[in-house]
């Protein structure tokens, strides 16, 4: 099998992994029933390894196709609009993180799961047409920086148990 061949297939394997993230978190109960939205990002953990182990372009094209593959099968258009935004803000925060390489994996997630939030709400203000939904980002934020911390940790965890190169 050759190199591109093995490539596609990791890619593949990937955004699985991704699709099983999103699908067991969608089983756990809230955390906080009386605060909607709050999420721990599952399939982020695998987002935050290719980041760091493969580089932008393939965690990019994970992301987006886990987005769009999630919505197809749970969601609607709405909930593909605000994963995009969300998607869009936080992996372009991550990767300008990381090549400035100023924070930790840990540090790059929280910016990331703070990004994602800040994009769903600016796709929220939007269609709802009002600012008010703003104050609702300071819950987010907690809940966002506490998901980074646990997608960071358990990133750094496969960034340094799984081998530095694959052989593609």
């Amino acid at each position: 099998m050759n190199k591109k061949t093995k490539r596609i297939a990791f890619i593949g394997l990937c955004t699985s992994l991704a699709l099983v993230f999103a699908y067991l978190e969608a089983l756990i109960p809230p955390l906080l029933p009386s605060v909607p939205g709050v999420k721990m990002g599952l399939p982020n953990i695998i987002i935050i390894f290719l980041l760091y182990r493969f580089g932008p372009k393939t965690a990019i094209a994970v992301s987006f196709l886990r987005i769009i593959l999630v919505t197809a099968l749970f969601g609607n258009a709405m909930a593909m609009l605000y994963s995009l935004a969300g998607g869009f803000f936080s992996i372009v925060l991550m990767i300008l993180l990381k090549k400035l390489n100023i924070l930790s994996t840990v540090g790059v997630s929280v910016a990331g799961g703070v990004a994602h939030n800040v994009g769903q709400i600016i796709v929220a203000m939007l269609v709802l047409d009002t600012t008010q939904i703003a104050y609702y980002l300071v819950v987010l934020t907690v809940s966002g920086i506490a998901a980074g911390v646990f997608i960071g940790l358990c990133g750094s965890v496969l960034i340094k148990k799984l081998p530095e190169k694959l052989s593609f």
